[in-house]
């Protein structure tokens, strides 16, 4: 079995005299993914940096391990990969045969050998490795053929002051190491959306905190673990969640008492992303961010977007969904795991107190003048529901 990873990077590569702070971040994060699997590791960086995760336990389970690699942004592929410390060509040779034996159990192929040279002042080219190599693999394995253009098998080979061979490139998660952009606020409820645009933002190497707004009696205690849950599978991504928990019954229910009813949804959210945006600057966020898509449902046309943006004063609101249709969000929520979670049957907030009827073309002087109905209880209300903030950090070690 293999005990050594090569991981493999993408955008990292072009960040020039800062690129240091984008592999440091994503070492950290593979430690933070590789504590969840038994066995010890280490997280390790050349001088070139190139970063490779060694095994250090006797036995370890590997599909643990290729699940946690797979879940760290800032990876385009890793390889499992072998060393070879004595690089003559009579070593390599051996060394290229116990590889191949190894690894596949099938020995009927074709394939072709790919050196790359980093060590100038090798013996041999590049070229004059590749067939070395090449013909050992041939006198081994009489199954095998040579297909330099279209071959079912690529093996690696990596000449530096040790050698690297590997043929396995696994897929990773991309995009980039968590810290290195900044922090956000997400609007997390139980559905669908909102946690898959926690995923999208956390790609881009963004540290999520999370708000709920949770109503009892009207919403339960599983409504409110549901979102607990949904938190602790961004965290596999993302990393640890600060997720605050904000009680906005009273909030609700005197917009209910006192505000149009086809204009609640509407005046609520704007009020969750006051809430929001207090706790944001609070907790030294750079911006606001929720699930919706243009359209989707009635509150989420650009006439909506545009009213409830208009409550918030001092920072962007982000959505990573915008574009999106509802069948390319349930696929993703399907592929990064919170889909079946996110279709509990426990209703948040906004569904226990949406209107038959909502406005979908509402207008900002005609949802303003409905909020001054609120003035005389709202500015209490809203300091309650700040003195509710229940934390709860999910992730983290």
């Amino acid at each position: 079995m293999f005990k050594s990873f090569l991981i493999k990077y993408g955008e990292i590569g072009v960040k020039g005299k800062n690129r240091y702070i984008f592999e440091d971040a994503l070492i950290k994060q593979i430690k933070y993914a590789l504590k969840k699997v038994d066995g010890e590791f280490a997280v390790t960086k050349d001088k070139g940096g190139r970063i490779f995760t060694e095994v250090k336990s006797e036995d370890y389970d590997y599909d643990a391990v290729i699940t946690a690699l797979q879940h760290v942004f800032g990876i385009i592929a890793f390889c499992p990969v072998i060393h070879v410390e004595d690089i003559s060509i009579d070593n390599l040779r051996s060394e290229i045969v116990r590889y191949v034996e190894k690894t596949f159990e099938d020995k009927e192929f074709t394939f072709k050998i790919n050196t790359r040279r980093a060590h100038k002042s090798y013996p041999m080219t590049s070229m004059e490795v590749d067939a070395s190599l090449g013909e050992a693999v041939l006198e081994a394995f009489p199954g095998t053929r040579v297909d330099v253009h279209h071959p079912e098998v690529d093996i690696r080979v990596e000449i530096r002051d040790i050698v690297h061979i590997y043929s396995k490139e696994i897929p990773g998660a991309g995009g980039m190491p968590i810290g290195t952009n900044g922090k956000t606020m997400l609007l997390l409820s139980g559905g669908i959306d909102s946690p898959v645009a926690g995923y999208m933002t956390a790609k881009r190497g963004v540290v999520i905190d999370a708000v709920y707004f949770h109503a009892p009696p009207y919403t339960s205690d599983r409504a409110k673990q549901k979102v607990v849950d949904l938190a602790k599978l961004i965290s596999d991504y993302a990393g640890p969640v600060y997720l605050h928990i904000i009680n906005f019954t009273d909030i609700q229910l005197a917009i209910y008492e006192k505000c149009p009813h086809d204009e609640l949804t509407i005046i609520m959210r704007r009020y969750m992303m006051r809430i929001a945006e207090h706790l944001a600057k609070e907790n030294e966020c750079l911006g606001l961010v929720t699930g919706e898509s243009i359209g989707q449902v009635a509150s989420q046309t650009l006439q909506s977007l545009y009213v409830t943006d208009s409550a918030v004063s001092s920072m962007p609101v982000y959505r990573p969904l915008i574009g999106m249709d509802k069948q390319e969000i349930v696929d993703l929520s399907e592929k990064i795991g919170t889909y079946e979670t996110s279709i509990l049957p426990y209703e948040d907030c906004c569904t226990i107190f949406v209107a038959k009827h909502p406005v979908t073309k509402p207008k900002l002087e005609i949802i303003e003048r409905s909020e001054k109905k609120l003035d005389d209880v709202i500015e209490g209300l809203l300091e309650e529901a700040y003195a509710t903030d229940e934390l709860v950090i999910v992730g983290k070690d």
